[in-house]
């Protein structure tokens, strides 16, 4: 870390919050490189703060995480719109933990993330302090510079939204697991019927290649169309498997070809069915799965 020596409690109190602030930029932006860079502009502020003067620390420094974290989700919000295809947050392979916190999980995976993306910044930022790390409205008007009527208003807002849209049920792991064992035998074996028996009719296929890799250029919906993308792409490529990881909070796939990474699928689960399958492909985003992301509240 940059920035000259530190006391060692300011120092210990930035690590000992680390995990914690990595996960509130990852929320807000989708990106963890951009998350990383959030914490490294995070720290930088830290480091000028006069220590003694701060009476709750872990507020403050969600404070300073989070204006960092807004003012870089419109430059990103900027990038968004001249990437190349579909946009995907960047997965995580995150720690048995994680998958132990419902509310965490739920919070971090690809379907509720790309949920997320539908909000304006500060809507995001104030549904993620709000509702999974649980800050009073007074620490978050400090963080967004909004009233708390307004935040409440805001927040209100949010969340109405976001019922909307996310998945109707919190999906255990064991049924996530069950879906992608079943998703992972239909795909291997080429079994139509089964594949069509595990997606829900209106079916979203989305592909990130960031214009690296090949991937969909747009996204594909129903159950017949994703079944013959999916069967017809993989059965044309020798040397591919899948093997399971815990993404994101969830189980996923991650596809490999000749032994090396290729691309790591996520599902959304509706009412027992696949409505939603998330695969990204874009190198640039793979790099967080090489090994775990201790991610916290």
């Amino acid at each position: 870390m940059r920035g000259g020596p530190m006391p060692g409690t300011a120092t210990d109190t930035f690590v000992n919050h680390r995990n914690l602030l990595f996960t509130v930029a990852y929320e807000m932006l989708g990106s963890a490189a951009d998350a990383e860079d959030v914490l490294q502009e995070t720290w930088l502020k830290w480091s000028g703060v006069e220590h003694d003067t701060v009476e709750n620390q872990r507020a403050y420094l969600v404070r300073i995480v989070t204006r960092q974290a807004l003012g870089r989700l419109r430059t990103l919000g900027r990038r968004k719109e001249t990437y190349v295809g579909s946009w995907l947050p960047e997965p995580l392979l995150t720690a048995p933990d994680v998958a132990e916190d419902v509310e965490l999980a739920d919070s971090v995976s690809m379907a509720m993330m790309l949920v997320l993306e539908t909000l304006t910044p500060t809507e995001r930022a104030v549904f993620v302090l709000r509702e999974v790390f649980g800050l009073d409205y007074d620490e978050i008007s400090a963080a967004v510079g909004k009233t708390p009527a307004a935040v409440r208003q805001i927040a209100h807002r949010a969340r109405s939204h976001v019922a909307a849209r996310r998945p109707r049920e919190v999906v255990t792991q064991a049924a996530t697991r069950a879906a992608l064992a079943a998703f992972q035998r239909a795909t291997e074996t080429g079994d139509l019927q089964g594949l069509l028996d595990l997606l829900a009719p209106d079916v979203v296929f989305l592909g990130d290649g960031g214009g690296v890799k090949q991937a969909v250029a747009r996204p594909v919906v129903g159950a017949a169309k994703v079944a013959r993308l999916l069967l017809g792409g993989l059965t044309r490529v020798a040397g591919w498997s899948m093997e399971p990881a815990q993404v994101n909070g969830y189980p996923a796939l991650v596809f490999k070809f000749a032994g090396e990474l290729d691309a790591v699928i996520a599902l959304r689960i509706d009412d027992g069915l696949i409505s939603g399958l998330y695969a990204v492909r874009n190198p640039a985003k793979l790099s967080h799965m090489a090994q775990e992301t201790r991610l916290a509240r």
